[in-house]
């Protein structure tokens, strides 16, 4: 499994959301370049990068700070945050990401998904955010009545090959990921490559990914528990490795 760190932008700084939720921010830093190098000095191979401003408004609106991130990374960036439209990815691809996340247009906009994948293939990824199951949207504002595990198989079906799943119940809560949910995302959708997003606090949940069994559970997202130092890169990425002595 590959642990990708969280730089998560709003107004220019690295924050956490609590669930989601615009009004419980917490400000981290306010240079995500220097937040990236860091990662990247630690040993993470590949960084999940969030405009949440642009989720938020339906546009990019962090630009030139993401150019900047993947510059210092140096490594794989994944990028989401209001991509609704065919400039937005080109924007972000052309800013250097690797990957482009798609998420609320997955469900409102199938058409801009299906084109989406058939100009850039695999490089593709939809966001699925989730709670109780239930898909929500603009920046998790909507809970829609679409269950998150025939979404997940209606994009697969488009010919997504990779789904992040983030279960926003759990997210910012370090209460440990949803399991259930997890397994059964990860079973809806056996073609494709899935991403664990909410809820990670330890290696020890990192442990509990790998223990439900599911091959094609490629990585986990983890943010504020490494950000309040619960947790380090180093010990997460020996737990997703079968390093158990490392994992302290």
């Amino acid at each position: 499994m590959t642990i990708l760190p969280a730089i998560d932008l709003k107004d220019g700084k690295c924050v956490r959301l609590m669930q989601g939720r615009a009004d419980m921010v917490t400000v981290y830093g306010s240079d995500p370049e220097l937040q990236a190098r860091e990662w990247r000095a630690q040993g993470a191979k590949e960084l999940h990068v969030v405009d949440l401003d642009g989720a938020f408004d339906g546009e990019p609106r962090h630009l030139e700070e993401i150019r900047k991130i993947i510059a210092a990374f140096g490594g794989i960036v994944e990028v989401g945050g209001g991509l609704r439209t065919p400039e937005s990815l080109s924007a972000v691809f052309g800013a250097g990401a690797a990957r482009a996340i798609i998420g609320s247009s997955a469900l409102e906009d199938p058409a801009f998904l299906s084109a989406a994948v058939e100009l850039y293939g695999e490089r593709i990824a939809v966001g699925i955010d989730a709670r109780g199951g239930m898909v929500q949207t603009k920046g998790w504002v909507n809970t829609t009545a679409v269950r998150a595990i025939d979404l997940a198989s209606a994009v697969a079906r488009i010919g997504v090959k990779t789904v992040i799943y983030t279960d926003t119940a759990t997210d910012g809560m370090l209460s440990g990921p949803n399991l259930t949910q997890m397994a059964s995302i990860c079973d809806a959708v056996p073609g494709c490559s899935v991403t664990a997003s909410g809820g990670v606090s330890s290696p020890y949940d990192i442990e509990n990914l790998l223990s439900l069994g599911r091959p094609n559970m490629r990585a986990a997202i983890v943010g504020k528990a490494l950000y309040d130092g619960r947790t380090t890169f180093k010990a997460l990425d020996a737990a997703a490795n079968g390093r158990k002595g490392l994992c302290k």
